[in-house]
């Protein structure tokens, strides 16, 4: 058994950023704090994007504490900026990264403290920091004869560039940021592509300003404190309605249309009949919170979520979650690492004071 003071499980954002405050407050890698990653290197989920996402077409990636991001070439994959990035930033402030390392369960342990099972052994800490993000947990909705159909089904998670759709009829399914990318990059290759969504979208005039910031944040929030499963703060902002968007409504590649009923062998059919003929379905449907490993704790509220106060868990001050809902965005999981290190210092040095 490895003992520790904090484990951090996850080395995206959110892991980076409270490792990183972790060790500016005086937390020694390797011998207080441990940080495990299940990824094959640096990066996150960044490093799975597809090599179509280049750098300059990401929106609000926002710098790492203590370490900013410049230089970066807008044509270069975002995987590749990003995955350099973080490995710099590692090597930079000393983390020691363990990876790859995949956590099985987190267990409560003998005097307080919590067991973490993972594939590289076990560790006793007495705080941990959930940094696991939404990349490995994609949504897929299940709809009446979906295993029917003779096409290929995938999620935006192993969606590979839009080459792989040349003269295929494609429908993508999601209203969020990731189904209008699709959609553009696909419609020049594609024999035809139909936009389906559940609600019709909602595109948003003018300059994100820090006001409306606050208040989508705020929204996510106020769901999390309710033990909702969290929602992504794209879904309470709406789309950008950016120049790309606007030549895609005016082609007509972003004509969306409403939810279909069912799925069959050669394509997708509504309630009044109408089909589609497709030879691919693009779910681009949502990530959902990659917290199995916390399931022996039971800290699951009726509704589904884990209910947080800041980033800690109400039903257990031990466990805070970065990352998680409000501070799931790139800047919100900045600010998040700093609050649950500030928190964390003051449950331990209850029992044992810390060095400053």
């Amino acid at each position: 058994m490895n003992n520790t003071e904090v484990v951090v499980i996850g080395a995206g954002q959110a892991g980076l950023s409270g490792a990183y405050h972790l060790r500016r407050t005086g937390f020694e890698p390797g011998r207080d704090f441990v940080v495990l990653d299940h990824s094959p290197g640096p990066g996150g989920a960044w490093q799975f994007r597809w090599p179509s996402l280049t750098y300059g077409k990401v929106h609000g990636m926002h710098a790492l504490p203590g370490m900013e991001l410049t230089g970066a070439d807008p044509a270069r994959p975002s995987a590749e900026v990003i995955a350099a990035y973080f490995a710099e930033y590692e090597r930079a402030f000393d983390l020691r990264v363990r990876r790859p390392v995949d956590v099985r369960a987190v267990r409560e342990g003998d005097g307080g403290r919590l067991v973490v099972e993972t594939s590289a052994g076990d560790w006793s800490t007495r705080a941990l920091i959930n940094a696991t993000g939404t990349w490995d947990r994609p949504f897929w909705p299940r709809y009446p004869g979906q295993e029917t159909f003779r096409g290929r089904q995938l999620h935006t998670a192993q969606y590979p560039g839009p080459e792989e759709f040349a003269g295929l009829r494609v429908v993508v399914v999601g209203g969020g940021a990731s189904g209008t990318q699709h959609l553009l990059e696909i419609a020049p290759y594609a024999a035809a592509t139909t936009w389906v969504t559940r609600r019709p979208p909602v595109f948003r005039e003018g300059p994100f300003d820090e006001n409306l910031g606050r208040a989508a944040v705020a929204l996510v929030e106020e769901r999390v404190r309710q033990g909702l499963p969290p929602k992504s703060v794209v879904s309470v902002t709406g789309l950008p309605l950016n120049d790309a968007i606007r030549q895609g409504l005016a082609d007509g590649v972003l004509d969306r249309q409403p939810m279909f009923e069912r799925i069959t062998p050669d394509g997708v059919e509504w309630a009044d009949g109408r089909r589609v003929e497709a030879d691919v379905i693009l779910w681009a449907t949502g990530f959902r919170a990659a917290i199995d490993h916390l399931a022996p704790l039971k800290l699951r509220e009726p509704g589904g979520g884990i209910r947080v106060e800041g980033t800690g868990a109400v039903a257990d001050p031990r466990i805070h979650l970065v990352g998680y809902g409000p501070s799931a965005s790139t800047i919100g999981a900045n600010r998040a690492g700093r609050a649950a290190v500030r928190d964390i210092r003051r449950l331990l040095a209850e029992e044992r004071p810390l060095a400053a």
